[in-house]
């Protein structure tokens, strides 16, 4: 194995990806509170008190980042068991990626259990997604290896080509952030159809569709109401609403991030694929130093 002449730049890339994502699923988590509350924190931009405990949304992202930094791709049995080493109950992960875990702990082919779920269908969960932003960092300069590294790094928890679509779809959204982040960026609408252009047939590819044909001055409640905000936890029903704030507000990582909890559903993970992605737009300076702070320290890579 030879890593690239440039390892050290991409893995820099993949590292910002996870620091926008970490503090983007730290934070959003926190707003898992009484419907009320969450609606007064977020009308007066109340930033949650600290210590702001990443979730699984950061915690698998930081064994892809691990088998990056190692072998400089996706190898899926090396990041199966990195998934499986760093499975900590606690963090909240769904309750067929907690069983995939425990069983490769036990010496299961992830193989055969990611294709076993929801009786052979395999998972289109958005959590190939939540994961995603570092490989499009790590590999920003082709496209077609962002697709194929993406994934490889879903499938080895989802099975099902949409589950796949949205590790693909988010790892592009990445790397187009660090692509456009010194130029003019095109249009919200022009991004997000030539991301659907390349992601595959399905409820995932459609959604961007429908994100990229949103008004230019369209509101982040419409973006939820007509996307959906990952009620369902599913690829199609999470990805294209955080691709479209991401790029919406791509210049802001705190009006982002903001802007995502706001449409609430499944607000860690939809502001982890925010973070990720946005941070690559804004940089390490564009990340406000108070939420570092709050997050949970990431441990050593």
């Amino acid at each position: 194995m030879t890593l690239p002449t440039d390892h050290g730049d991409r893995l820099q890339r993949a590292k910002l990806a996870l620091e926008g994502l970490s503090v983007g699923d730290s934070f959003g988590v926190r707003f898992f509170r009484v419907p009320l509350v969450v609606e007064a924190m977020i009308q007066a931009r109340a930033v949650p008190q600290p210590p702001w405990r990443y979730t699984d949304d950061t915690e698998m992202a930081l064994s892809v980042v691990e088998i990056l930094s190692a072998h400089g791709s996706i190898d899926q049995d090396l990041l199966a068991s990195a998934f499986s080493n760093r499975f900590d109950p606690s963090r909240g992960y769904g309750a067929i990626a907690n069983r995939i875990l425990r069983e490769i702990g036990l010496g299961g082919s992830w193989g055969i259990l990611s294709k076993a779920a929801f009786e052979g269908q395999g998972s289109w969960g958005n959590g190939g997604a939540m994961r995603a932003a570092p490989i499009g960092a790590y590999f920003a300069d082709d496209l077609s290896r962002v697709i194929e590294e993406a994934r490889l790094s879903a499938e080895v928890t989802h099975a099902h080509p949409d589950g796949q679509a949205g590790a693909i779809a988010t790892a592009l959204g990445a790397a187009l952030m660090w692509q456009g982040r010194d130029g003019n960026p095109p249009e919200v609408s022009d991004v997000l159809g030539s991301i659907a252009e390349r992601v595959p047939k399905g409820p995932t590819r459609d959604g961007i569709y429908r994100a990229a044909q949103l008004a230019p001055d369209a509101s982040t409640m419409l973006a939820a109401s007509a996307l959906g905000t990952g009620d369902r936890v599913t690829s199609a029903d999470t990805v294209p609403f955080a691709l479209w704030c991401a790029f919406r507000f791509r210049h802001d990582f705190e009006e982002a991030v903001w802007q995502t909890v706001s449409g609430l559903g499944d607000r860690d993970t939809t502001c982890a694929i925010v973070g990720g992605m946005v941070a690559l737009a804004t940089g390490p300076s564009g990340i406000p130093g108070e939420w570092l702070q709050a997050r949970e320290a990431l441990p050593p890579l």
